[in-house]
């Protein structure tokens, strides 16, 4: 089952939602925003089914 989380865009402080993936303990990758097409790190952890952290800034361009 997966995790719904909610955060800022960095750039255009617009709300998003994404879905984890509570089977990967850690993530870190580049997505971009559904509103304004910047590029944004997310990086967070899962333990144990929770999430333990989450981040999401942007990338100097």
């Amino acid at each position: 089952m997966e995790i719904e989380h909610f955060f800022q865009c960095p750039y255009c402080l617009a709300e998003i939602s994404m879905l984890l993936d509570p089977s990967i303990p850690e993530q870190n990758y580049i997505e971009d925003c559904e509103v304004c097409c910047n590029p944004i790190q997310i990086s967070y952890q899962i333990y144990d089914g929770e999430l333990e952290s989450f981040e999401a800034w942007d990338i100097e361009q």
